[in-house]
């Protein structure tokens, strides 16, 4: 029983240290996500800004899961290549040693309740700011100071060395190999149970403290909690595209061959660690330990950069592209215990941009049709009725997408984009209904021989053209702010098809008084009336932009 109560003791210590560090992550995320993001889709083909910059960002978030999870989805959206993605996962390898040292020095050589609660008392006032921004913060300071809390409790709770604990690992230890792959093995999976290698990281620190690993022991979990964090990325790779499983794919490489190189000059790597370190404080060894660990892996692989990615590239072969269009499905990317909402909403950017240009080609497709009245243009006809279903599918995802999005603790701008993103899917999906009623108007003209009048498709080209130049308008500002300047524009776009739109009308009433066909005048007047209809969504979406960020 007592045993029992332990366990729960552990791992309510355990669930203390994740949350804070959860609170901690999305506070500093949300105060800082936006730059997160520009600093990411600014890198450069140079392999060393890239280390750099996943050394930051990590260091920053406290989370390699975190990098290489934002990372995936940056290749999956064609914000980064697999030669960029290399470069940063190498960074966040070094950057979460970060953690080690903070675990290391501040959680065991001073009290650490003591710092945990002022820390909490300070980021109290900020928390209940009015300002998003300060609130944002103090959501940061007050996980900062609960997962201090939490390694205390980990702290007192974790079992100290007794000749029972002795006995029990007894057979473990002092095998050679055979103890360097059991712990290896054993980091791993307790990295992968919890999600995190930083709390791998904690609980490796508390047992090696309370003297209930050796340190070549703990450097071997040390080791294998690398090997165990690359299962975040695996997951968040799933339904993703060909690029993204392989940023993922070379995430567990790079570790996997770190672990096996450093494992092979184990004991030697651990006597310079020992040289370099003074005196004995186990922790501060396992925290140079790790610095060391990963810090020679991306020396050793930085040169190969170009060479991993071929590597990948033949593991995972591109795929054959099918013809016709498929069915469209939308994935949304959750961390686990680190949550990055940022990624999440650059991934709804890029299928909104995928949305618009669908419904641009579907009016392009669309005025080919109505120029030739006399050509069969059954293909186009085809074409224009699977993309408008393809819209359909992609309003119902996205929108489902954006909701899941609207449920993570994003910050004011977030909020606001994903407001907008779900007007501007909306208003998508209606062009795209409006280009498939043209087109089944065309459809109807042609079986049923419906004739126009003499200069009617002469008549429309200044409103095709309007609507045209209206939908790259949209489409070139597509996911930015749009400023009153710009918003004008719009605005004297829709004046023009609206102008237009009344003196077509007129002239359809001059005809019919001079004796033209009705059905033809009427289905003009269709025609007139869907084209008018683009013109308001796209002002519409104009609007949503206004309030953009």
């Amino acid at each position: 029983m007592i045993i029992i109560i332990n366990i729960m003791e552990i791992v309510g210590a355990l669930g203390v240290f994740l949350f804070g560090m959860k609170i901690m992550s999305e506070g500093i995320q949300k105060a800082a996500g936006d730059g997160l993001q520009s600093v990411l889709n600014h890198i450069t083909s140079n392999r060393f800004v890239a280390v750099l910059t996943g050394f930051m960002i990590t260091a920053i978030v406290q989370s390699s899961s975190a990098t290489t999870v934002m990372v995936v989805s940056f290749v999956n959206a064609g914000l980064l290549n697999l030669t960029q993605s290399i470069g940063i996962i190498m960074g966040a390898n070094i950057g979460t040693t970060v953690t080690g040292w903070i675990v290391s020095i501040l959680g065991f050589k001073f009290k650490i309740s003591a710092l945990a609660l002022p820390i909490i008392g300070l980021g109290l006032p900020f928390y209940f700011s009015k300002s998003m921004k300060r609130k944002d913060w103090g959501e940061f300071m007050i996980g900062f100071g609960i997962l201090f809390l939490g390694l205390s409790f980990l702290k007192e709770t974790m079992p100290k060395l007794d000749a029972q604990m002795v006995s029990f690992l007894g057979p473990y230890t002092g095998r050679g190999t055979l103890s360097l792959v059991i712990f290896i093995l054993a980091g791993a999976l307790i990295t992968i149970i919890v999600h995190s290698s930083s709390a791998s990281m904690a609980i490796t620190l508390t047992m090696a403290y309370n003297g209930l690993l050796p340190l070549d022991a703990a450097a071997a979990m040390v080791m294998g909690s690398n090997i165990g964090t690359t299962i975040d990325a695996m997951l968040a790779s799933i339904g993703t595209n060909i690029n993204a499983k392989r940023a993922a794919r070379v995430h567990i490489l790079f570790n996997c061959a770190g672990v096996f190189v450093i494992a092979l000059f184990f004991n030697p790597f651990l006597a310079l660690v020992r040289i370099i370190v003074p005196g004995d404080e186990i922790t501060t060894n396992l925290a140079m330990f790790h610095t060391l660990f990963n810090i020679l892996n991306t020396l050793i692989f930085i040169g190969f950069v170009p060479q991993i990615a071929k590597l990948v590239e033949a593991l995972i072969p591109s795929e054959t592209v099918e013809t016709g269009i498929g069915k469209y499905k939308l994935n949304y990317i959750d961390s686990t215990i680190q949550n990055v909402p940022e990624i999440n909403i650059i991934e709804a950017q890029k299928e909104v941009s995928h949305m618009t240009k669908v419904v641009e080609d579907m009016f392009i497709i669309y005025t080919e049709v109505l120029k030739h009245p006399k050509k069969k243009m059954g293909a186009q006809v085809k074409e224009i009725k699977a993309l408008e279903d393809f819209s359909d599918q992609m309003q119902e995802e996205i929108t489902k997408f954006l909701i899941s999005c609207s449920g993570d603790s994003l910050n004011q701008n977030g909020r606001n984009n994903v407001s907008s993103m779900m007007r501007i899917v909306n208003e998508l999906e209606s062009i795209g209904d409006s280009c498939y009623n043209l087109i089944l108007l065309s459809e109807r003209r042609f079986k049923k021989d419906i004739p126009l009048h003499d200069k009617a498709v002469e008549e429309l080209l200044p409103i095709i053209t309007l609507v045209q130049k209206f939908l790259f308008f949209i489409k070139s500002r597509i996911n930015e702010h749009m400023d009153k300047e710009t918003l004008k524009e719009a605005y004297v776009m829709e004046n023009k098809m609206e102008s237009i739109q009344k003196n077509l009308k007129k002239e359809v009433r001059k005809n019919l008084k001079s004796g033209a066909d009705i059905k033809g005048e009427l289905l003009y007047l269709d025609i007139v009336r869907h084209l008018e209809q683009i013109g308001d969504y796209c002002l519409n979406i104009a609007q949503a932009l206004r309030i953009y960020n």
